[in-house]
């Protein structure tokens, strides 16, 4: 069985991406770009990382980001958006070697004999965690895995109430053929349609079968679908969600549910500090 790649095996193909993106990118651009750029199969992305609601591809290029940030290569911004620095800019290409014994040094950690070091023994060498491993939004994440099916539901019911939706049901308890509830969108206060949403705590992937029987349980009943869900979706499942000539199927995944949470503010309050960072701006 192919392996996941270790994190300091994808550098290389990191910088590369985040070159091909125009410099910048969030982290869902960068993974997916580096994930093709080292075409890794399917399966292998779908490997969950032991703990949390990340794959070990995700969760080892969250390491990658980390350790080229450390490096002064990466930067990112409290959007969630990683950049190019200035060094990162003029250089062509990097040393994973000298990256990982620099970022160690840096932390005052003794080298160990690489054979015997695996990526989740660093947690505990003395390299911070990786941002967005440890970032309020994997922490909401945490939470939203976490809450009963019924609180989900709920939750899901606000949403889509706060953003713009009418007359919302929920309807998962009555074992609908799949279906957890109902709404109707107006567009420009118009047009209206009629959708039906299914919301799913996984910390996982979704797969294409399971678009396929929302799909099924849903055909003639709606205009358009909504799959919500904590984990994400596979590749083979976005296509099946866009397929042509069948009922559309949007998707929000967790970071995409994450994000819109914050929009709204719903369980989710910003605390402002701010500190001046000149470096930044005199390697402009």
């Amino acid at each position: 069985m192919e392996s996941v790649p270790k994190f300091d095996e994808m550098m290389c193909e990191m910088f590369q991406a985040v070159k091909e993106l125009g410099g910048s990118g969030t982290i869902r651009e960068i993974d997916e770009r580096t994930i093709g750029i080292l075409a890794l199969s399917q399966e292998v992305q779908d490997i969950p990382h032991k703990t949390g609601g990340k794959t070990e591809v995700e969760y080892r290029l969250a390491w990658t980001r980390t350790y080229l940030k450390k490096f002064g290569i990466l930067e990112n911004s409290s959007r969630g958006v990683w950049a190019l620095t200035g060094k990162g800019r003029e250089l062509l290409e990097i040393d994973p070697g000298e990256i990982v014994q620099q970022v160690r040094k840096m932390a005052n950690i003794k080298v160990k004999d690489q054979e015997n070091t695996n990526d989740d023994a660093l947690d505990n060498d003395g390299v911070d965690v990786p941002d967005e491993v440890q970032s309020w939004r994997e922490t909401l994440k945490n939470v939203l895995y976490n809450l009963s099916p019924g609180a989900f539901e709920r939750l899901t019911q606000r949403l889509l109430r706060e953003s713009g939706f009418t007359q919302v049901k929920v309807t998962g308890q009555t074992g609908d053929g799949g279906i957890d509830g109902m709404g109707i969108v107006k567009l420009n206060g118009i047009i209206s349609f009629q959708m039906l949403f299914q919301c799913k705590r996984y910390t996982g992937t979704v797969s294409a079968g399971e678009l396929r029987d929302f799909r099924g349980a849903m055909q003639g009943r709606a205009d358009k679908g909504l799959f919500i869900t904590t984990g994400k979706f596979s590749a083979p499942a976005v296509a099946e969600a866009n397929r042509a000539g069948v009922t559309p199927i949007d998707l929000i995944d967790g970071d995409e549910l994450v994000e819109r949470l914050k929009e709204l503010q719903l369980g989710v309050f910003p605390v402002n500090d701010y500190r001046i960072d000149e470096d930044w701006f005199f390697s402009l």
